[in-house]
């Protein structure tokens, strides 16, 4: 009965109109009321418009899908379902009995089939918070009912809406034939970019023998024969031997350092075998990843940089306050090292945690081929952490590798400019199948790094219970229980698991990417590894008590607490994330266009496989821009002087030809996440990067402690070879 009277009933979905802008508050939730305002959340992802059934036209009813004021930006399960804490706001309806024998309305939610529903409360008018929600695609009913405590809707339907996500359907197929009729290749169009720093699009050397070869599709996903024809309008790189073959890759080496320490990092050719295929690859030192280097806080260090490459390079120490003239930016802070040239770099540490250090100048090619490596700086306070057996440090990187080997990059221009390249073997510390030997009950410490060029992973250990105590630039104020871990491009976050039962115990990447073509989520898992435990306890049992309590870090605390304090009511500067395009294939903006009606918060994965591949940097240009100025990217000249502390919001609009996540990284600061889409972070921790859903708005209070010219930007790779870059002085 339910399912009839909801199919009889039209649903009426449309985008919200623009309004005028107005000053942004703080919320507790997405506003869903009135017209959508400037540098909000979008509500057309964001909110549900909940329809009156016949008899009732006066009623009305929104849904605000909040987030859940977690840890991460993106709250998803385990399961890789985005999970909304949904707040109702009703208006105009009867008192229950009214409509009958009725006494309360209660909201479900359910599958748009109905095959699943659950209870998420009874709400009055007014606004009523509810159980989280974490369907893909799904339907809000309200419903008046004779009792609280009903378990499904027996009673009269009143109001009902649907998710945004169900506006994914199979499209047209005219439509698609008509494209491939129409395909075109981009004319040589490009973009007029005020490319920043020089070098930092500085092109390998050319070779005649490198063809493009095909993209690797995702199993279970299809393709139309126009996409798969389409190819990068680049010439085709890839780093090739000289007379002499490089030499076989070497694991990770730690390299302990202490204060006034100097140590040789050299960027050269490495081979590698994958699928089969020995591969000519990059790697620091001659090890994937680079060397793990150990230093204590407050400690200064003598890097010299030697570039054996045959494009320039430099080096960036990622989230480390370190002084501008060594930050490794071509253009900004240094000239590009040339090949065959050195840098050498005074590295200061003044913050413990878990940093990296990577090549800023075609990141897009020198990153994803090897070149990067973690330093893990501690703390003098022995209870800096709380107590475990043992600590991994593990970076999270994927390869797209075809059946030829590794698939070209664009040598000129950056290729996979429009949703980055997601790779296809999944790599932890540079090698796939990542193993760990662990006793019964034992407390692993893991340092998680995310180096991939674009893929956001969603982390889990079934079996195994997590416990999340830092991120960038050190602890939360308190440790938190997870159920996975959210980890974008450059994020780092350190978690505890204790692993409680004998047996293999999976690392797992778990998400609900979206087959475009078709209009729906698909259900992906990734085993990145295993961590085998055996039947044996662990040694020191207290450590394996202790891990069930939650520790309040009372000096990070502290100073959170003093940050939070200075945070202003109402942004003081904004930026707003978008995109440009010009020159792309006909059937690429056909398919960009139909499938702009709904954009899921994060990409997880290429599931337009060819289209991404055959777009360039001369085609994208991904903007960062300041509406108080109308400026963008590095034309953006932000000044502080030292000491400031200024509230950042950070909008990533949803009314572009292709809504996307971005990670944004500001360089030699840091900053705590205030508010993601209106809800307050409930637990603090200092960061460097954040990532920003699609349509969501983010809060940062930036701390401006470091003097200098410094730069903010996407840190998915190809994002950033497409320009989405500014500068900011903190004089």
């Amino acid at each position: 009965m339910v399912l009839m009277m909801w199919l009889a009933a039209p649903l009426l979905l449309s985008l919200a109109a623009s309004g005028p802008a107005r000053a942004a508050t703080r919320t507790a939730s997405p506003s869903c009321d009135g017209p959508q305002r400037d540098h909000e959340p979008s509500r057309d992802l964001y909110c549900i418009e909940l329809q009156p059934t016949a008899g009732l036209e006066r009623a009305s009813g929104r849904v605000a899908l909040g987030h859940d004021g977690g840890p991460f930006t993106v709250p998803v399960t385990a399961a890789g379902a985005l999970r909304y804490a949904p707040t109702i706001t009703l208006a105009g309806l009867p008192a229950p009995s009214s409509l009958g024998a009725f006494s309360v309305y209660v909201v479900w939610v359910a599958t748009p089939t109905m095959d699943q529903m659950r209870r998420l409360g009874v709400a009055t008018v007014g606004r009523t918070r509810l159980a989280p929600i974490d369907f893909d695609k799904f339907v809000v009913l309200v419903s008046a009912e004779r009792s609280a405590e009903v378990r499904e809707p027996l009673g009269r339907i009143v109001l009902r809406g649907m998710s945004a996500s169900t506006r994914l359907q199979p499209p047209e197929l005219m439509q698609f034939a008509l494209g491939a009729m129409r395909d075109s290749m981009p004319t040589g169009a490009t973009l007029a970019t005020g490319r920043a720093h020089a070098g930092h699009g500085g092109a390998p050397a050319a070779d005649s023998s490198v063809r493009w070869t095909t993209v690797p599709m995702p199993p279970g996903l299809a393709m139309l024969p126009a996409e798969m024809a389409l190819r990068p309008a680049t010439t085709p790189y890839l780093p090739r031997p000289g007379s002499v073959a490089p030499p076989a890759v070497r694991s990770r080496e730690v390299v302990r350092l202490a204060h006034g320490d100097t140590l040789r990092l050299v960027a050269g050719l490495v081979s590698r075998t994958f699928k089969g295929r020995t591969l000519t690859m990059f790697g620091f030192n001659g090890q994937h990843p680079g060397p793990l280097l150990q230093v204590p806080q407050s400690a200064e260090v003598v890097v010299r940089f030697e570039n054996a490459l045959d494009q320039p390079s430099t080096v960036h120490w990622h989230g480390v306050r370190l002084d501008n003239r060594f930050d490794g930016i071509p253009g900004l802070t240094q000239d590009a090292v040339p090949p065959g040239g050195t840098f050498t770099y005074r590295v200061r540490f003044p913050d413990a945690g878990i940093y990296w250090y990577h090549p800023h100048v075609r990141e897009d090619i020198q990153q994803e081929l090897g070149l990067y490596g973690n330093m893990l700086v501690r703390s003098p306070r022995p209870d800096y952490f709380s107590p475990a057996h043992r600590e991994e440090v593990l970076m999270l990187d994927d390869l797209l590798v075809g059946d030829d080997g590794l698939v070209p990059f664009g040598r000129d221009t950056a290729t996979h400019a429009l949703m980055g390249r997601f790779g296809n073997v999944f790599l932890v510390n540079g090698e796939p199948g990542y193993s760990l030997r662990v006793r019964r009950g034992e407390v692993v410490r893991f340092h998680l790094t995310n180096v991939s060029n674009t893929r956001t992973f969603n982390l889990s250990l079934p079996g195994a219970r997590l416990k999340l105590v830092a991120s960038d630039v050190g602890t939360f104020e308190r440790e938190e229980w997870v159920e996975s871990v959210v980890i974008a491009p450059a994020e780092r976050y350190v978690v505890h698991a204790r692993f409680d039962r004998a047996g293999a115990v999976p690392l797992v990447n778990r998400v609900h990417a979206i087959d475009h073509l078709f209009g729906r989520f698909r259900h992906e898992t990734d085993t990145l590894g295993v961590v085998s435990v055996g039947s044996d306890p662990a040694s020191a049992p207290r450590i394996t008590g202790g891990f069930a309590r939650l520790r309040t870090d009372t000096a990070s605390s502290a100073e959170l607490a003093r940050i939070r304090r200075l945070a202003a009511s109402a942004p003081q500067r904004t930026l707003v994330l978008g995109l440009v395009t010009r020159g792309l294939p006909f059937l690429t903006r056909q398919l960009m266009q139909l499938d702009s009606v709904y954009f899921n918060p994060v990409e997880w994965n290429g599931t337009m496989p060819s289209m991404n591949w055959a777009s360039t940097s001369d085609q994208i240009r991904w903007v960062i821009r300041d509406p108080a100025t109308g400026r963008e990217n590095m034309d953006i000249d932000w000044r502080f002087r030292r000491g400031d502390v200024v509230r950042v919001r950070l909008v990533n609009e949803r009314r572009s030809l292709h809504a996307m996540q971005h990670p944004i990284h500001f360089h030699g600061q840091r900053f705590v996440v205030l508010a993601v889409n209106g809800a307050p972070t409930r637990n603090l921790a200092w960061k460097d990067t954040v990532l920003i859903p699609g349509g969501a708005t983010v809060d940062l209070l930036l701390e401006l402690s470091n003097p200098g010219r410094w730069m903010a930007h996407c840190h998915i790779a190809e994002h950033l070879s497409a320009d989405m870059m500014m500068g900011f002085t903190v004089q």
